[in-house]
């Protein structure tokens, strides 16, 4: 099975998601995360070692990406959506306009803002199983030209006021501003 997913692997799968329901005659919405979206939105990363989306209808969607992990011998889960714990009520989208035009499938992506709280909120470290967060949240802070830890703060405030912002959260954005200051 593939362990990481490039730009042109993840839109090639999506494509034949597409296909799929195109021949059911179903239109379909996938919203993508993490480093799917860092990959499409932004060009920020080679590859990911999945695609974290939330996506309607759910179960149209689900039975096309697992006939298509069969297809392309993808990991059964390549298409997920794991990522809505990690939600805001308040998050904020757009479309991407680089991305081919699926004929049954519109894929779009958290704001840069809503991403950057998002990384944040989750604050992973590397493991075994991601290689964390922080290179992620310090392109988006260059892309958003953030210059300290309190304007980092105040968006993640912005998109998730309604829960506590762990200390994790605070250090971990403290931290990457150190790093960028001694780079």
């Amino acid at each position: 099975m593939k362990a990481t997913l490039s730009r042109a692997e993840i839109l090639d799968a999506l494509q034949d998601v597409n296909e799929i329901l195109r021949q059911k005659e179903t239109r379909g919405e996938l919203c993508v995360f993490g480093g799917t979206a860092m990959i499409l939105a932004f060009d920020a990363r080679e590859s990911t070692r999945d695609v974290d989306a939330v996506f309607r209808p759910a179960s149209e969607i689900r039975d096309a990406a697992k006939l298509t992990a069969r297809k392309k011998g993808l990991e059964e889960h390549w298409l997920n959506d794991g990522v809505k714990g990690f939600l805001s009520s308040s998050g904020e989208f757009q479309t991407l306009d680089d991305l081919p035009d699926f004929s049954h499938l519109q894929i779009i992506a958290p704001t840069p803002e809503y991403l950057l709280a998002m990384k944040c909120m989750a604050a992973r470290t590397p493991g075994y199983e991601t290689s964390g967060d922080k290179g992620d949240v310090k392109f988006l802070i260059r892309q958003l030209g953030i210059h300290n830890s309190n304007e980092a703060l105040a968006i993640v405030e912005k998109y998730y006021g309604d829960r506590p912002i762990h200390v994790k959260t605070q250090f971990f954005v403290e931290e990457i501003f150190e790093e960028i200051a001694k780079e």
